[in-house]
């Protein structure tokens, strides 16, 4: 029998349900019905898809028992900064192991931005250069901390493992449900995806639910075959995870991967484009790293027909606006 979602331990720390909002003007632009989930409003120091992740995360922190959260990612990662806020919430101490990331703008990246909310919620950055290897990094991190008698707990990057991936297992009963109450019909789930846990954890949820909602994930760090390689992986592990059969993956993972430009955090100008324009026609800030390369995506598909004229589309919002402030120079 499948694994009841209720009954894992989770904290309570996201603003849900999150609201999904119908983006009139965008939608006359781009020839489709846009409706946004809006997950930047999550909460947690500005919000963010990781605060339903980390919500699964800190109780399984705190059944290990633990004092201490470390996790790593790109210098301007917004997981990290929603990771501090949450140690903060609950008076854990917190590790961050941030890379320099190269091709990103520089005048405001080492201060502004997350790296501002890092220092202001009090955790411990560790600034990685390119040359530095940060799993090796990471490792001695935490075997030092353990030397000096702390319990430290260690969240992957974007908290993207089967634990992070329940939170949107339970997204996906949210927006199953806000459309049912709202009595909307759906085509597609868009989204930017990285690290694989939100797609990984939405498409899982979808299955469990039999629903037939496909999802594209729009890459922000590598090709289609890796990404879609990546997200079957952690999704096949989710379904055993909760009981369901892991071939039920088979043929659900969808990924498209031409618009990250030259790399992970490197703008493009499609993407500064994509930002600009749905602030000018909804008032809706994305982001430089995940969610303005995804609307670029999106909106390019939509103008070359291969997202339907007229079809009905979900784009999820993942945060990250508060990045903009490091991206300046950019916009």
């Amino acid at each position: 029998m499948m694994k009841n979602v209720a009954h894992i331990p989770r904290v309570t720390i996201s603003h849900n349900p999150t609201a999904l909002e119908n983006l009139p003007r965008l939608s006359e632009k781009v020839g489709c019905k846009v409706y946004i989930k809006r997950d930047d409003c999550t909460g947690l120091a500005g919000g963010g898809n990781k605060t339903r992740k980390l919500e699964y995360l800190i109780a399984d922190a705190q059944q290990h028992g633990a004092d201490t959260l470390v996790t790593v990612g790109g210098l301007q990662s917004n997981h990290a900064r929603q990771t501090a806020a949450a140690a903060a919430k609950f008076g854990l101490g917190c590790e961050l192991v941030l890379e320099n990331v190269k091709g990103t703008p520089k005048a405001d990246y080492y201060q502004n931005g997350n790296v501002l909310l890092d220092n202001l919620l009090g955790a411990n950055i560790h600034h990685l250069s390119l040359e530095q290897e940060v799993e090796a990094y990471t490792g001695v991190l935490l075997e030092k901390l353990k030397a000096q008698g702390r319990k430290p707990y260690f969240i992957p990057m974007g908290g993207s493992n089967v634990m992070g991936s329940l939170g949107y297992v339970r997204c996906a009963n949210e927006i199953l449900q806000q459309l049912a109450e709202e009595d909307l019909h759906i085509d597609q789930i868009v989204l930017a995806t990285g690290s694989a846990g939100t797609q990984a954890g939405l498409l899982a949820g979808l299955i469990a639910a039999k629903s037939d909602i496909s999802v594209l994930g729009v890459a922000v760090s590598r090709s289609k075959e890796a990404q879609e390689q990546l997200v079957e992986k952690l999704l096949r592990e989710t379904l055993t995870f909760l009981d369901i059969d892991p071939n039920l993956a088979k043929g659900k993972v969808v990924a498209n991967g031409d618009y990250f430009g030259e790399g992970y955090g490197m703008t493009t100008p499609a993407m500064v484009k994509a930002v600009k324009r749905c602030a000018e026609l909804e008032g809706v800030l994305l982001d430089p790293v995940y969610t303005g390369k995804a609307m670029a995506g999106f909106m390019d598909l939509c103008a070359t027909g291969e997202i339907a004229t007229n079809s009905h589309q979900l784009f999820i919002h993942t945060g990250g606006s508060q990045g903009l402030f490091a991206y300046r120079e950019a916009f």
